[in-house]
């Protein structure tokens, strides 16, 4: 548990009324030791991290000036909510954080009352603090109780934030937005209204940056310069600031004064992502999200794995058929570093698109290019993928056009929990007509697959997991796969009964092997989601007295739902186990001691085979007696 017997006052703070008993001149003090407990303690565990530095002095003004909980509180994405957390009675629990029965790695309502809105995904706190704020109108409760929500800058490029921007203005809810521009998502901030927000800073010194990175990054003065608020003002929520979110004395006025105003009011502060410790400040996308490092250097430790993830694997491919085919374009929503496309933006910056945080833009900006000939590679995280499923049906799937989606993040993702899992791509997808789905079960299938995605005149989706593959041999030469046709990688040697079959799916098919040894069984790698190969799964029902399917997607709707509904159209009646995630969200942990804990290692898919076969073998002898 962290310790905070070193933090002369934050050792005081157990709860937000402790903070608001103390003098105001004693804040940046405060403030000096919350930022050196989360190095500290996060140099020891790992975490989010820069997004959390640059936001100290801005949670203790927060929580310093609203009564919370009674007073709403709303943070978005919940990178940046670690100091809020160590703040509301967590401060002890903080090296749980992420870990298996831990902390949430972000607001969660079940964990605290001070979490009004649980997150994870960004730019939904200010529609959210719209709804609280008219449910507070409408029950018409005694006394003030006021809302407030921070987003940050990279939060503010997505669609839904405007959406929410727009209703405010309009429904004049009593809202204060906190708009917590450190220009920077994960990767560089991008965008209009990025240079936007440069040239305000560039107009206001007192408020501007001064890390390094913000420096590098600042827009050219324009000469059009409009006023600092239009763009908000011309929707009906009055601009407030800029002000410089890591000066108490500045920011504690103008929060003063952002709440004695009634209505839409958005308050402007300009914070550093890393704030207060050198390497973060000078690389904020390195320290956005850390292992352990030394707090003294910031130096971290080197991966000690040496086969490549699937993320690179990928970054590599696309490289290689971007020199050999120049109508193939990439695109990103925001996620630059974290889908591999750092060396693709390097040497094709004419053919690279970050659209910031856009899912459905990246989706239907995709479908755009490919009317023309180009032939779009929309890499995104499964559970981002969510976001843009509207256009990906109906502007991608409904138009039959080619564009190649590189879904990351399939199944599991460890730490990040179940605002994160890519826990249900494959039933969403396999229901679209006109998409090839792929699940690769190790490198070599992975840049198979993409090539067959590439060369297929339709729209495909390549799934794949975080972290790395097995460790497969890579083909010099990328040969597409025959669409629909899956593999058979270990055969039965009869020495067992009933026999088993086993239709593995992705990265299952790792586990499904080593089961498979101790159990006599045959392994198919299915390769394919849709379509099926269905004569490899007739020869299985044919050959075998038990068929099991393995996934690492929730098993309604997903690949061995798929496979059933073969067995049906046929009227087979052979047995069927589908192994696969729960009906419910899997919540954070390591990747594989989350999948152990659900039974999806070697040994939990033996032990459920088994127990199906005992089964099995006991319906028999009951049919037999009943026969007698």
């Amino acid at each position: 548990m962290s310790d905070a017997s070193g933090y002369s006052l934050l050792g005081r703070v157990h709860s937000p009324e402790d903070l608001r008993a103390l003098p105001e001149d004693q804040l940046p003090a405060l403030a000096v030791d919350l930022r050196r407990f989360l190095i500290e303690t996060l140099g020891r565990i790992g975490g989010h991290f820069a997004a959390n530095l640059g936001t100290v002095e801005l949670t203790i003004a927060l929580h310093y000036l609203l009564n919370t909980p009674t007073d709403r509180l709303v943070w978005d994405v919940g990178h940046q909510a670690y100091p809020h957390k160590v703040l509301t009675g967590r401060r002890a629990r903080l090296e749980t954080i992420r870990r298996k029965d831990g902390l949430a790695p972000f607001p969660a309502r079940e964990e605290s009352e001070y979490d009004t809105f649980g997150t994870g995904h960004s730019s939904t706190s200010i529609s959210a603090a719209v709804g609280m704020a008219e449910a507070i109108r409408i029950r018409g409760a005694r006394g003030e109780q006021r809302v407030a929500c921070v987003i940050g800058d990279g939060g503010m490029t997505a669609g839904m934030a405007f959406e929410a921007l727009n209703h405010l203005g309009t429904a004049g809810s009593d809202v204060l937005v906190i708009y917590n521009d450190n220009d920077m998502s994960i990767s560089e901030n991008v965008g209009a209204l990025r240079d936007h927000c440069a040239r305000v800073f560039s107009r206001h010194p007192d408020a501007a940056r001064s890390s390094e990175a913000y420096r590098r990054a600042r827009a050219p003065e324009s000469d059009l310069a409009p006023d600092d608020g239009d763009l908000f003002e011309s929707l009906g929520v009055q601009y407030l600031g800029p002000v410089d979110g890591h000066n108490l004395t500045q920011l504690l006025p103008a929060l003063r004064n952002a709440l004695t105003i009634k209505g839409p009011r958005l308050l402007h502060v300009a914070t550093v992502k890393g704030k207060g410790f050198d390497p973060a400040e000078c690389d904020p996308i390195a320290y956005h999200g850390v292992t352990s490092f030394d707090p003294v250097t910031g130096e971290m430790p080197k991966s000690k794995s040496s086969r490549p993830t699937f993320t690179k694997i990928f970054g590599q491919w696309l490289c290689e058929a971007a020199e050999s085919n120049p109508n193939l374009v990439a695109i990103t929503p925001a996620m630059r570093e974290g889908s591999g496309l750092v060396e693709f933006a390097q040497r094709f910056p004419d053919r690279y698109f970050d659209v910031a945080i856009a899912e459905q833009h990246a989706v239907t900006l995709g479908a755009g290019l490919a009317t023309e000939g180009l032939h779009p590679v929309v890499a995104i995280y499964s559970t981002f993928l969510q976001r843009g499923y509207d256009q990906l049906v109906h502007d991608v799937a409904i138009q039959n056009l080619p564009v190649l989606f590189a879904i990351d993040r399939g199944g599991l993702v460890g730490a990040d929990g179940a605002t994160h899992n890519g826990a249900f791509d494959l039933s969403f997808l396999r229901c679209i007509p006109n998409l090839v789905i792929m699940a690769p079960s190790d490198e070599n299938e992975c840049r198979r697959m993409l090539a067959t995605g590439m060369a297929h005149p339709g729209p495909s989706a390549v799934r794949y997991p975080r972290g790395s593959g097995p460790g497969a041999d890579i083909d010099e030469k990328l040969r597409p796969l025959p669409i629909g046709e899956a593999r058979i990688l270990r055969s039965a040697l009869g020495r067992r009964r009933p026999r088993v079959a086993i239709l593995a799916f992705g990265i299952m098919v790792e586990p499904a092997l080593a089961a498979a040894e101790l159990l006599d069984a045959t392994v198919v790698d299915m390769r394919f989601v849709k379509p099926l190969d269905e004569d490899m799964i007739l020869r299985m029902a044919d050959e075998a007295d038990l068929l099991v399917t393995v996934e690492d997607n929730v098993i309604a709707g997903g690949a061995g739902s798929a496979v059933n509904e073969v067995l049906m159209e046929r009227h087979l009646a052979v047995p069927a186990l589908n192994l696969g995630l729960p009906d419910a969200f899997v919540e954070h942990g390591g990747r594989e001691e989350m999948l152990a804990s659900l039974g999806l290692d070697a040994a939990g898919i033996q032990r459920a085979i088994q127990r199906r076969l005992r089964a099995r073998d006991l319906d028999e002898a009951s049919s037999a007696g009943q026969a007698g």
